[in-house]
């Protein structure tokens, strides 16, 4: 059995590979494994939880439904709506939760009210009087329109699932937040404030010209039953009727206009129905292809069936940024060219997408670091990978909650890491050879097109240390045209140390060696957990012959876990990426992290095609073997992390009782002894001149404390002795 090396000392990694061509492994694209029992429809009783927004409609458009007012007329919710937004909140006399949260409806209708919200009631319970009614409008001091939806003519125009929902439509008709209120109750449970205002926070986004940070929730409440007939409401429309205003604007704008826009960095625009339309059957192609909009991970429910393309159905996607497109949507756009590609009113086009002004979408930076000289991109052909090193000459560590980089001419840029090194670099050229060759130790931050920013929840934070400098690695792809550029990073400061500090660390198959003519050779990789943790996001990496990537977790106690070279049926399946895309350096960020308990090993799989039947291969015939530029390659599973327990102040130490240590006997990170690291690992990860031995320069000066440990004779140096003693 292989041993998979661990976290280490600040959460960088090495990882412990293991290469074949195919045997003993799921092949790309086959039936994944995962966590038994698990359920993407939320329960109606569990507690409120961030869900995926296109499952739950949101960016549609909302249809037209009507209820009956307490006299007993038939009147639309439009009525009720206000002028810049809408809150559909879903009421009942007798769910206990309703109950619960009408307080919280009639605070938020009154403090929202002078800023254009208006609020719409909706009585979903079908058996509640208009005197219950009325006296409920009375005791809560309920301002805005009470429909009765005695025939669920709303809730079927709306999908809705529990009697606590509430719904947050713009000026355009369409769907900006839909979810609970609050996380103050539950089936079973109350708090004395909300942690979360979930209804609050889009409303203060959306007002803003924002999208909510989370926009769809799971809703406790009592669960509503459809009536029989009245899902005649929610019914698709005839292709017909499927119009670009109405429709169609509303598909790119939420999946297309964050780059294909006016100063987006898409090299056209599709903000308008000529520009769509012109564009309609190339666009029907590279969606139905999946090639845009660019996404490439799998959902375990719809792996099963669709092997080549994104996914046949959303089924609640586990991560924040999925930009995949439904079959609904693809559809829509296909029977929409095959209708003539009708415009319809443009009293249904959404809304107009607003985006940051400026060029800082996270706000105006603490601190901004600029190449010192413009780089020349020639007009074609291929660039190696460019190397720049900038100072940040800080007189103190910083905490770091958010970064954007900048190009000065977009169009040429194709990906960017930007790692810390310490500031021995500037004067070591070693230490910047090794740095650049091996990745493995972790970014700081990236760029890629679409994809250039990054801020922190509260509480989260990098840590940058004093005197640190900034390797830029830049991949430019010249696009006809010689051009030059100076790109720049910026930096948003805290003052105080977070409750968590954000790391990101590679699980790395340094030794790889990808045989001439393989169409599916194969390399793994695996570290063990030193302590609970919590993952953010991940980041697979690889070059032009990376074909498919995948993360698996075995848990403490699971069957088969320790054993990476079995695939046993407690392995949980993490994030699998069946067709890989070099051109799309993608960061899968989750929608609420995901728990990594102590002695969990993270395992990565990789497959390569270094086969003629590779477009992009540069060279069927060679064994390719690690390295930094694109004709070499590379087999990196990044992974964002934080530990559950940690002291920032001293960032350094792992907590007590997590020192890693090698898979196997004796203890480990996930035994009670605990081995400690092995002399032969830190060389591998710190030995830049390869010299066999380790000086205080070639590590990191946040690391400095533990370097002092180690070094028993104090002389500056860690050879095999030290550890002997």
């Amino acid at each position: 059995m292989k041993h998979a090396r661990e976290w280490l000392w600040t959460g960088l990694v090495i990882g412990a590979s293991a290469s074949a061509s195919g045997a003993g492994m799921l092949q790309p694209g086959s039936k994944p494994f995962s966590k038994p029992g698990e359920s993407v429809t939320p329960s109606p009783i569990a507690p409120p939880s961030p869900r995926d927004a296109r499952d739950l409609g949101i960016g549609r458009y909302v249809a037209d439904a009507r209820g009956t007012d307490l006299s007993g007329k038939t009147v639309s919710w439009r009525t009720g709506r206000g002028e810049t937004l809408t809150v559909i909140a879903l009421t009942s006399v007798t769910c206990p939760l309703c109950k619960k949260f009408a307080p919280s409806l009639a605070r938020i209708e009154a403090a929202y009210a002078s800023k254009g919200v208006k609020f719409v009631y909706v009585n979903v319970s079908g058996e509640d009087s208009a005197d219950d009614m009325r006296g409920q409008i009375k005791d809560q001091g309920f301002k805005g329109l009470y429909l009765n939806d005695k025939d669920q003519s709303i809730v079927a125009a709306l999908h809705a699932k529990t009697t606590t929902e509430v719904f947050v439509v713009d000026a355009g008709n369409s769907l900006v937040y839909r979810g609970a209120v609050s996380d103050q109750y539950g089936v079973g449970f109350g708090h004395d404030a909300p942690r979360q205002r979930f209804l609050e926070n889009a409303l203060d986004a959306t007002l803003a010209g924002q999208r909510p940070a989370i926009s769809a929730t799971s809703s406790p409440g009592c669960a509503i039953e459809l009536a029989a007939g009245a899902d005649k409401h929610a019914t698709p429309p005839e292709p017909s009727t499927i119009t670009y205003t109405k429709d169609i604007a509303r598909i790119i704008q939420n999946n297309c206009i964050e780059c294909h826009r006016s100063g987006g960095v898409a090299p056209f625009s599709l903000e308008s129905f000529e520009a769509v339309s012109k564009r309609a059957s190339m666009i029907r192609t590279v969606t139905q292809e999946g090639i845009m909009p660019p996404w490439f991970a799998v959902e375990p429910k719809a792996q099963g069936d669709d092997k080549t393309n994104n996914k046949a159905a959303h089924t609640d996607s586990p991560w924040a940024n999925d930009r995949s497109l439904s079959d609904a949507e693809k559809d829509t756009i296909a029977l929409w060219i095959k209708a003539g590609k009708p415009r319809g009113s443009d009293a249904d086009l959404p809304l107009p997408s607003t985006f940051a002004s400026g060029e800082w979408r996270i706000g105006k930076p603490s601190a901004v670091y600029q190449l010192p000289e413009p780089i020349a991109i020639k007009a074609d052909g291929v660039m190696p990978y460019q190397i720049v090193m900038v100072p940040t000459n800080l007189a103190e560590d910083t905490w770091v909650r958010g970064t954007q980089i900048i190009p000065t001419d977009k169009a040429v840029v194709h990906h960017v890491l930007v790692f810390v090194l310490p500031e021995a670099a500037l004067r070591d050229p070693t230490i910047r050879r090794q740095a650049a060759i091996d990745e493995s130790g972790g970014f700081f931050a990236a760029y890629v097109p679409g994809n250039d920013s990054v801020i922190y929840p509260d509480g989260l934070a990098k840590r940058l240390p004093k005197k640190s400098v900034l390797l830029f690695q830049i991949h430019y792809t010249p696009n006809g045209k010689a051009t030059r550029d100076q790109m720049k990073i910026g930096f948003l400061f805290d003052e105080q140390a977070p409750k968590h500090i954000v790391r990101t660390a590679g699980i790395a198959a340094r030794g790889l060696s990808i045989p001439p003519n393989a169409a599916n050779h194969q390399e793994r990789a695996s570290v063990r957990m030193p302590a609970d943790a919590k993952v953010l996001a991940f980041m697979p990496h690889m070059h032009v012959r990376g074909k498919a990537f995948r993360y698996e977790l075995d848990r403490p106690g699971d069957a088969g876990a320790g054993d990476e070279d079995a695939n046993s049926g407690g392995r949980e399946l993490l994030l699998d990426i069946p067709r890989y895309d070099f051109n799309w350096q993608l960061r899968y960020l989750r929608r609420e992290p995901l728990d990594v308990p102590k002695g969990s090993t993270i395992h990565a799989t990789a497959w390569y095609d270094n086969s003629a039947g590779n477009p992009a291969n540069p060279d069927p015939s060679k064994t390719v073997r690690w390295g930094s530029q694109t004709y070499d390659e590379m087999m990196l599973g990044y992974v964002e992390y934080y530990l559950v327990q940690e002291d920032p102040s001293h960032p350094e130490e792992l907590p007590a009782g997590s020192t890693p240590g090698r898979r196997g006997g004796g203890g480990g990170a996930g035994g009670a002894g605990g081995r400690g690291l092995s002399f032969e690992s830190l060389l591998t990860q710190f030995d830049a001149n390869k010299d066999g031995k380790i000086e205080k320069k070639e590590v990191p000066e946040n690391l400095h404390r533990q370097f002092d440990r180690l070094d028993r004779n104090k002389d500056g140096v860690l050879t095999k002795d030290d550890f002997g003693r």
